[in-house]
């Protein structure tokens, strides 16, 4: 019984070093490579030397005035809750999965001044995390309007720089960085 006891905490002990102090020491040592240090602490967007946000993880910005709503918009958060993040595992027959991407239609319908119909699939469902920093080009140009009217910016000069953050990083599937693209637009307002 007693080697047996001894034989457990030895593992325990292997274990404990290997899995707890040499693993994350390790990934700690990965990070610190020149060109991964930037992902590894959130690959955090400063402007004039203050943090505005992170170019991999997507806050839906909330507008002081939501009538005069200058900003484009994430995909919606399936919980809710911006500082939460996960999936809401509601399939695609789920009566709650389907009035809550109704509602969401109607919504952004009516923010943009457009049919639900000319809304697209990623403005209305949540992606897996809920914090997708891209959306489809189709839904930014959605929202070209709305951003040119509440900034002033000319309708073409958004247009241009819905263009010009257009990415097709990931999987090729070309994407806006919502982030990037609305510091973009309060550039261009500043000029």
């Amino acid at each position: 019984m007693l080697k047996q006891t001894m034989a457990g905490l030895r593992v325990l002990l292997v274990f404990t070093v290997l899995l707890g102090v040499l693993y994350p020491l390790g990934i700690w040592v990965v990070s610190r490579i020149p060109g991964l240090q930037s992902n590894a602490e959130g690959s955090v967007v400063t402007v004039h030397g203050q943090a505005v946000g992170s170019s991999l993880i997507g806050i839906d910005p909330v507008a002081p005035d939501p009538a005069h709503d200058p900003y484009f918009h994430t995909r919606p958060s399936a919980s809710g809750d911006p500082a939460s993040t996960g999936g809401s595992n509601l399939g695609g027959f789920s009566e709650k999965l389907l009035a809550q991407v109704q509602e969401r239609k109607d919504a952004i319908a009516k923010r943009e001044g457009v049919s639900p119909d000319a809304v697209p699939a990623d403005a209305v469902t949540a992606s897996a995390s809920g914090v997708d920093p891209d959306i489809s080009v189709a839904y930014a140009d959605l929202q070209i309007a709305r951003v040119a009217r509440n900034t002033g910016v000319p309708e073409a000069t958004v247009k241009q720089l819905v263009q010009d953050n257009t990415t097709g990083d990931g999987i090729g599937i070309p994407g806006v960085n919502v982030l990037k693209l609305n510091l973009a637009v309060a550039a261009a307002k500043a000029h």
